[in-house]
C-alpha cells in the first residue's frame, strides 16, 4: 500500500512538472506553426509512457540508488573499516573509497543513454571519424577521474573552487591546441554526464562520504562531485582527440619516410 501511495503521488508530482512542457510544444504547434499536430495519438501515447517512466524511475532513485550510494559511503567510511588501515596516512586511509569512486563513475557513465545518444550520432555525423567506444570510454575515464579527486577533496576537506578553476584553466589551453572538430563535442560531452543514470549515485556518494567523515558539512562539502563530473570529462574528450590526432600525424610521417626511403637510389 506504502508502494501504491508513493507511485501515485510521484505521478502527480511528474505530471505537474511534464504538463508546461507539453503546453509549450503544443501552444506552439497550434498558435505559431497553425498546423494540426501529426500522429496526435501516438504522440499522446508517448507523452503517457513518459510520465510513467519517469514516475517509476524516480521511485527507483528513491528507493534504491540514493539508499545504495549512502550505504556504500557509509560502509567504506566506517571507523571499524578504517581502523585496518590505521598504519597508513589520514587520506590513505580511505584507499578504498577512491577506487569505489573511480569504479561507480566509469560504469555509470558507459551505462548512461543520453551519452549513447551522443556518441552515436557523432560517429554518424563525422563520417566514422569519431568512434563511439573511443567517445564512450574517453568520457567514462574523465568522469572516473573526476570522481575519485572530488572523493579525496572530501576527504581531505579542501575548498572546491580551487579544484574547479584549476580544471577549467586546463580546459582553456586544451581548448587553444586540440582539433577544432573535437572543442564542441568535448563541452558537450560534459553536459551529457549529469544525466540519468551518473547524477543519483554520484550524489548519493557525495551526500554519503560527507555525512560518515567526522569533520565534513552535508551541504557544504557533500555536493560538487557533479561539478567533478562535468569538467573532467572536456579534458579528456580533448585528450583524446589530441592523441588520435599526433598518432595519425606520426603515421604520416612514418609513410612518407618510408616513401621517400623507397625512392632513393
Amino acid at each position: 500500500m506504502d508502494v501504491l501511495i508513493q507511485l501515485v503521488t510521484t505521478l502527480l508530482a511528474t505530471m505537474r512538472d511534464v504538463i508546461p512542457i507539453a503546453a509549450i510544444i503544443f501552444g506552439f504547434q497550434i498558435f505559431v506553426i497553425r498546423k494540426p499536430v501529426a500522429n496526435i495519438g501516438r504522440v499522446l501515447a508517448g507523452f503517457a509512457l513518459v510520465l510513467v517512466g519517469l514516475s517509476f524511475f524516480l521511485m527507483g532513485l528513491e528507493r534504491a540508488l540514493f539508499p545504495l550510494g549512502r550505504l556504500m559511503a557509509e560502509q567504506l567510511t566506517a571507523p571499524s573499516f578504517v581502523a585496518s588501515f590505521s598504519n597508513l596516512g589520514h587520506w590513505q586511509q580511505y584507499f578504498w573509497v577512491y577506487i569505489f569512486a573511480f569504479a561507480i563513475g566509469a560504469s555509470t557513465t558507459i551505462a548512461e543513454p543520453s551519452l549513447i545518444a551522443v556518441a552515436i550520432k557523432a560517429n554518424q555525423v563525422s563520417g566514422g571519424a569519431i568512434k563511439v567506444w573511443g567517445l564512450r570510454i574517453a568520457v567514462a575515464l574523465g568522469v572516473a577521474i573526476g570522481i575519485a579527486l572530488g572523493s579525496w577533496r572530501i576527504v581531505m576537506g579542501y575548498p572546491i573552487h580551487w579544484f574547479i578553476i584549476a580544471g577549467y584553466c586546463v580546459v582553456i589551453v586544451q581548448t587553444m591546441v586540440a582539433p577544432k572538430l573535437i572543442i564542441p563535442l568535448a563541452y558537450d560531452s560534459g553536459g551529457v554526464t549529469t544525466s540519468t543514470v551518473t547524477v543519483p549515485l554520484v550524489a548519493a556518494l557525495g551526500l554519503g562520504l560527507a555525512e560518515t567523515i567526522p569533520g565534513r558539512s552535508a551541504l557544504i562539502d557533500g555536493f560538487g562531485l557533479i561539478a567533478f563530473a562535468s569538467v573532467f570529462p572536456i579534458m579528456t574528450v580533448m585528450g583524446y582527440a589530441q592523441l588520435s590526432e599526433w598518432r595519425a600525424r606520426r603515421g604520416a610521417d612514418k609513410n612518407k619516410q618510408y616513401e621517400y626511403e623507397g625512392q632513393k637510389p
